[in-house]
């Protein structure tokens, strides 16, 4: 997508000493209980092999390697080629050469292309693309579906309620657009690049570096050349170091640096724990008769019940052909340990109101990813010595409207605005080797960000109440749509979303019907068509802090709820080869980076580190 001989000079050394070994993505290999590993929750043999856990200081396998890395220098590095770092990173080169300076800025991302581990539903509000280009029209910006029509309903297991959509509501869609959030990323990669910005697609970066004086110096892009049984291959090569005055960490929902960083830093002292969804999408072709450009359907209700958060959504795209996007969230508070999002969204396509959509249509691309929810109340501390959290990682999603690339993007471009000021002076006063930059959670908590965020911030802990899902939806129809969130009160969530799984014994199971192969699939056929695939001979990088957990508290009080939360099949629990117990799978080829596993353990004993770059999904404008 981005061919070398387009690079700067410095940007040929990058690629030089960033070189990896590329996976191929034309052919996903999915590992199901057909290819068992030699792994288990027992002392031995041992399922995680990853440095992270076991350092290989202490291995004497890694006795005599050469372990030294490359190092490079920018004035800003960027984390994450998602919607909050390229449009830090284009709003930087803007600056730069309004002002006619020499800035240089670095983006790494660990997809093998820009914007193929996207995914979102997606209904973009152009509030920020308007303002990082007025024109983006003329330059081509792929926003072809206009949102013609608006539909909200409740959903019975047999019936549509349709819900009028009063003006003012969050979940009004006139003047948005439908679009494919992997396309549009990917054009602002374009148009990033057209600026300047050194794009380093294919590059995980595994490691925060740090300054003797604590702060942050930059980021380590990730190892390569390691074996499944965490040994150094003959082709192993260490990973880079990219320090920087500025280090932006833009990963997304949940990145495996931020939780470092809040850790670190103690960044989330003062907020509450985030909350988080799950979003499982599918893009399908349908027949024209039935095809809608521009129409626009969410619904609430069934297949959940009123005490699990979530809703649907149904697009008609225009995109020269009769594709649908649809989908479905589900809130990772649920208490049910039996519960299966994928499956749950499989079921949904059959309801009355949705099924005659997709008969005789096509299913063409799957993948799920997590999304944050918790709003203003969760909202870490923003800034510390040498850098920043922007975009979703920290987490500015609007969980009414269900949009959060507007507001990511306007995140990013504050961060650049906040920044570029401090990295272009001639001298700077700075206590820290790493420049710290507090102007940027000022300029936050000075823009539209914070008070659209500010004004709907009870609306997601609201569904916390014996009604549940119609609770919460009379408190907004009275407290947002009457007073626009003026309440003198906010209300909280009731924490980590890993501590609300009941034990299996107080629960009932859900029976799910089995798919029919036309509107409802298994996992493994949908995770075929996400594209995902990793090189297979490294650890895994679903990471155990205990290999023992798995069976001995997850399998025996909640009966194992990672084989139904994770969206592609990652976890099996297994008999043992001997036939007296069971044993965790991991078939860590499958993993689409949803993170979801990360979240939901209610053990907290997965820890999701990268991979090697490149590995993952490889979605096609999801």
């Amino acid at each position: 997508m981005f061919p070398a001989s387009r690079y700067s000079s410095k940007a040929h050394r990058c690629i030089r000493a960033l070189k990896t070994i590329q996976t191929d993505h034309a052919a996903p290999q999915l590992y199901t209980t057909l290819h068992r590993r030699t792994c288990s929750s027992v002392t031995t043999p041992r399922i995680t092999t990853h440095y992270t856990i076991h350092p290989r200081e202490k291995d004497s396998r890694w006795e005599g390697v050469e372990m030294e890395r490359f190092a490079d220098e920018a004035d800003v590095v960027i984390v994450g080629g998602g919607p909050a770092g390229l449009s830090a990173a284009i709003r930087l080169k803007q600056l730069a050469n309004e002002q006619e300076k020499e800035l240089r800025v670095c983006l790494v991302e660990k997809a093998s292309q820009i914007g193929a581990h996207i995914l979102s539903g997606a209904c973009l509000e152009p509030t920020a693309l308007d303002e990082l280009f007025p024109d983006w029209k003329e330059r081509g910006a792929p926003l072809n579906t206009p949102v013609t029509e608006d539909v909200f309903s409740i959903l019975t297991e047999k019936y549509r309620i349709p819900v009028p959509i009063l003006p003012g509501l969050p979940m009004a869609n006139h003047g948005n657009y439908i679009v494919r959030l992997g396309n549009f990323v990917r054009w602002l990669g374009e148009q990033a690049e057209e600026l300047g910005v050194e794009l380093y697609p294919g590059y995980a970066a595994a490691e925060v570096l740090f300054h003797e004086d604590g702060s942050v110096k930059g980021i380590a892009t990730n190892d390569v050349g390691i074996a499944k049984d965490g040994s150094p291959k003959d082709v192993f090569e260490r990973g880079m170091e990219l320090h920087a005055k500025v280090t932006l960490f833009g990963e997304g929902c949940h990145g495996h640096l931020a939780k470092q960083l809040y850790k670190q830093f103690n960044l989330r002292e003062n907020c509450e724990p985030q909350t988080y969804a799950i979003g499982l999408k599918e893009v399908w072709t349908i027949d024209e008769k039935k095809w809608r450009p521009g129409r626009v359907e969410h619904s609430v209700g069934w297949p959940l019940n009123r005490n699990t958060y979530g809703g649907s959504f149904l697009y008609h795209l225009n995109e020269g052909e009769p594709l649908v996007a649809l989908g479905l969230v589900v809130g990772l508070d649920y208490s049910n340990p039996y519960l299966s999002p994928f499956r749950e969204f499989q079921r949904w396509k059959h309801h009355p109101s949705v099924a005659p959509t997709l008969e005789g249509g096509t299913r063409i691309a799957y993948g799920a990813r997590a999304l944050n929810e918790g709003g203003l109340q969760s909202i870490p501390k923003l800034t510390f010595p040498g850098g920043m959290l922007i975009g979703c990682s920290p987490g500015f999603m609007n969980v009414p409207k269900i949009k959060g690339t507007h507001t990511a993007m306007k995140s990013g471009m504050l961060a650049a605005e906040a920044i570029f000021p401090k990295v272009t002076a001639e001298s700077v006063d700075s206590e820290t080797a790493g420049l710290h930059v507090p102007e940027y959670a000022d300029s936050l908590k000075n823009s539209w960000i914070w008070k659209e965020l500010y004004a709907v911030r009870n609306i997601r802990p609201s569904f916390h109440n014996y009604f549940g899902l119609y609770g919460g939806m009379v408190y907004t129809g009275i407290f947002y749509w009457i007073f626009r969130g003026k309440e003198p009160w906010t209300l909280k969530h009731c924490g980590l979303d890993a501590h609300q799984l009941k034990p299996a014994k107080d629960c009932t199971p859900i029976e799910y019907p089995k798919p029919d192969g036309k509107i409802s699939f298994d996992l493994l056929s949908s995770v075929a068509l996400s594209g995902t695939n990793h090189e297979g001979d490294q650890p895994a990088h679903l990471t155990l802090r205990d290999d023992s957990v798995p069976v001995g508290q997850n399998l025996a009080i909640f009966d194992g709820p990672e084989q139904r939360f994770c969206p592609a099949g990652v976890y099996e629990y297994v008999p043992l080869e001997t036939g007296d117990g069971m044993r965790l799978q991991i078939n860590a080829q499958n993993c689409v980076h949803c993170k979801t596993c990360d979240i939901k353990d209610p053990s907290q004993n997965i820890n999701w580190v990268v991979p090697e770059g490149g590995g993952g999904p490889a979605y096609n404008g999801m």
